[in-house]
């Protein structure tokens, strides 16, 4: 039997044995890769409870997504059409729009290029958006406020351009009433039948064909320094994975 399980900070996965509690694991199904396997146990389940517990998207919602490249933002993109959802992505480049395109985005906007603000009003008639999922933080975050309409939701989920300042709750109430959450993966799988239930979506989706997991860099162990520059760097567009050489 293969078993995957979530990585955490706590769990060592940086050797080339770790021992891990049974309730954090989940049997990876035949058909799937171990590289795409590895790639799906986080990412992939974060993007799972956030479009599903996070803000429950419904079918017709429109939501705004950042770092739809990256990848947790490219598996969010596909989870949010599967369930029915129109998506505006945002990504820095033309690369990495193009990339949010394929993964099903239908609106892409390069914010190194463009504003993504005014774009997001233009699309949606001046209404704003159902959700904003961002995982940038401080250069976003009160954009993004604005982007919503009055009651969406806005799911902080990340900071990689640094933490969002001390927040009025005031500031809430004039974008709309809108709700601020920022979740952490721990309280969307808090038991084994609720991280079985997550993996289970995920790896059916995969096996339907209607999730890629996109493996954008694979690293030796011993190369993991070079890893983690290239992700600070901003060079990778999907999953990093680093394997033990046989």
């Amino acid at each position: 039997m293969r078993v995957g399980y979530p990585d955490s900070p706590n769990l060592g996965s940086y050797a080339e044995h770790v021992t891990v509690p049974a309730r954090l694991c989940v049997e990876v199904p035949a058909g799937i890769a171990d590289d795409v396997a590895c790639a799906a146990m986080l990412q992939a389940m974060t993007a799972q409870y956030l479009a599903a517990d996070s803000h429950a998207i419904r079918k017709g919602d429109c939501v705004l997504i950042h770092a739809a490249a990256g990848g947790v933002g490219r598996i969010l993109v596909q989870l949010a059409k599967r369930r029915g959802a129109t998506v505006i992505a945002t990504a820095g480049g033309p690369e990495k729009t193009a990339l949010a395109k394929s993964a099903g985005a239908d609106h892409a906007i390069d914010y190194s290029a463009v504003d993504f603000e005014p774009v997001v009003k233009e699309i949606t008639g001046g209404t704003g958006v159902d959700a904003v999922y961002d995982s940038v933080g401080k250069d976003t975050w009160e954009r993004s406020l604005r982007s919503l309409r009055v009651r969406g939701s806005f799911v902080l989920y990340g900071a990689s351009s640094g933490k969002v300042p001390p927040i009025d709750p005031q500031t809430l109430s004039a974008a709309g009433s809108v709700f601020f959450s920022r979740p952490t993966f721990g309280h969307f799988a808090r038991t084994h039948a609720e991280l079985a239930e997550r993996a289970t979506e995920i790896f059916e989706a995969i096996l339907d064909g209607e999730l890629q997991i996109r493996v954008s860099n694979t690293y030796n162990l011993t190369d993991a320094a070079q890893a983690h520059r290239d992700l600070e760097a901003r060079k990778t567009s999907g999953k990093a994975i680093l394997f033990v050489s046989p």
